[in-house]
């Protein structure tokens, strides 16, 4: 079976992704780096999470690989190098990395594992381009460990279905309480496993995370794949978006997003 990304490109997926930060999704990897380091971003999506790390990273370099074009295009557009800022962006097979042996200080990948059919297979070829000594780090979201506020059977249904449609891609919605396992299997001996969470509570986080998967539940490649694999009808997932948005005016709503973590030397 091939990677097939579930969520897609959909304005509604770009939206969450340009949202992260290093802060607010590479605080755990933030404290091992320092000037001079050369970093590589397997995954790197649009690009603001690999532009803050090269500014982070005086003297360093970053490299961004992602397998879309168009969101490599995009990065490229909107993050050039700069003298403050050395950073480069490049279409690439996370199985086949067109890099040296042993060329990065540090390779970084934010939910990334989480849909790939072989995410050891992975793992093994960022082990590959890193320096002995180097430093891999890795954070994953991990749905089963999802909650949220009030409780709503349809929010229910929309999780059950999330992980129905990622098992049919052969991917796995839990990967952050699997990546400890993952990355001992890829060679990796020294690790640090640790956890966080993404929260969205007040009336703007809460409007902005319900919206976004009120949208990606029409118009993303999850609505089109749901329909595809014959999951769910159009009439579910219309009635699974609206559960979001009124989720997302509730005083009281709370949505906990918790992801697993691994920094591991090589």
């Amino acid at each position: 079976m091939s990677d097939r990304y579930t969520h897609g490109h959909h304005e509604s997926v770009l939206r969450s992704h340009l949202w992260r930060t290093p802060e607010n999704s590479a605080s755990f990897l933030l404290a091992h780096l320092g000037p001079g380091l050369s970093l590589l971003d397997v995954g790197c999506g649009p690009g603001n999470i690999t532009s803050g790390l090269a500014e982070r990273l005086v003297g360093g370099s970053v490299v961004g690989v992602d397998r879309s074009e168009e969101v490599i295009a995009r990065a490229r557009e909107q993050y050039p190098s700069t003298p403050q800022r050395d950073v480069s962006f490049r279409v690439g097979d996370v199985y086949q990395l067109d890099l040296p042996d042993e060329s990065f200080d540090v390779v970084y990948a934010h939910q990334v594992l989480q849909h790939l059919v072989r995410p050891i297979d992975g793992l093994t070829e960022m082990r590959r381009v890193l320096r002995p000594g180097g430093l891999l780090a890795v954070r994953d979201a991990d749905f089963g460990g999802f909650v949220w506020a009030p409780r709503n059977p349809l929010l229910d249904r929309w999780l059950d279905l999330y992980h129905q449609l990622t098992r049919r891609n052969g991917a796995e919605a839990d990967a952050g309480r699997m990546l400890k396992g993952w990355v001992r299997a890829a060679g990796f001996q020294d690790l640090t496993v640790t956890s966080s969470t993404w929260t969205y509570e007040s009336d703007g986080e809460r409007a902005w995370w319900g919206g976004l998967w009120s949208e990606r539940l029409l118009h993303s490649d999850i609505a089109q794949q749901c329909l595809e694999y014959g999951l769910a009808t159009t009439f579910e997932l219309e009635a699974i978006s609206n559960a979001f948005l009124e989720w997302s005016i509730q005083p009281d709503g709370a949505f906990l997003v918790l992801h697993g973590e691994v920094v591991a030397r090589r």
